[in-house]
């Protein structure tokens, strides 16, 4: 079980080090020679990058972020199915520890699918290259959900959060919806299985608390709509 244990750490650690990559902070410095973090709200997500780049750029931003997740959920795929598979005994016991289950490859591919949602987004929220500084994570942690929920649970998260930001015009309230709602898909699309449903959770709390300055002007009553000369980004 060592062996999985140590794998499964490898995974995050990938993970982590793809969702770090800046593409906000890149995209700004290398094609409009200005750095994100200094303009609007200084954050590197898709609304300050729309704001500050304009649509090319700040759209590129949301591709590459957007990229990041599927990548990581590619990887994560690939690390259940080639490498993980070959430890049999591992896996079970793996498995045996942390909740039983009847179908052991299944249950060991759902936690790689979770450890690299989270690796990847915490990578984003937490990069080491900006002082372990970020963004909020969002458009990385719905381009992950593709491989996490499949594509039904991820594309049910975004009608959530778009709901919530045409309903209200506060980007915001969309992102923090979508990550509330997310232990809950995670109940249903990892029944039985502990581990990953912990660490959906752990991604969705650190995505609030990312969104915590937000929540205090939403409840202020202070948090810029969209179309505002103010917006927040996500």
């Amino acid at each position: 079980m060592l062996m999985v244990l140590g794998q499964l750490v490898l995974l995050l650690i990938i993970a982590f080090l793809l969702g770090s990559i800046p593409w906000g902070v890149i995209i700004s410095r290398v094609f409009y020679h200005t750095d994100l973090r200094k303009h609007g709200s200084g954050n590197i997500g898709t609304t300050n990058a729309i704001r500050t780049m304009g649509k090319v750029g700040g759209y590129a931003v949301f591709v590459l972020d957007f990229g990041k997740g599927i990548v990581a959920g590619l990887i994560a795929s690939a690390f259940g199915t080639h490498v993980l598979s070959g430890n049999v005994l591992g896996v079970v016991e793996f498995v045996q520890t942390f909740g039983g289950s009847p179908n052991p490859f299944l249950y060991i591919n759902q936690v790689c699918l979770a450890v690299a949602f989270l690796g990847c987004t915490m990578g984003h929220i937490f990069s080491p290259w900006l002082g372990f500084k970020g963004g909020k994570g969002i458009a990385v942690a719905v381009g992950c959900l593709f491989s996490t929920f499949g594509p039904v649970g991820a594309l049910l998260e975004i009608v959530i959060f778009a709901v919530l930001v045409v309903t209200t015009k506060y980007v915001s309230a969309g992102s923090i919806a979508a990550a509330i709602a997310c232990p809950f898909f995670a109940l249903y699309f990892f029944w039985g299985n502990p581990v990953a449903f912990v660490l959906c959770l752990l991604v969705a709390l650190t995505v609030i608390w990312a969104h915590r300055e937000n929540i205090a002007r939403l409840r202020a009553g202070t948090e810029s709509r969209i179309g505002s000369k103010k917006a927040q980004t996500k």
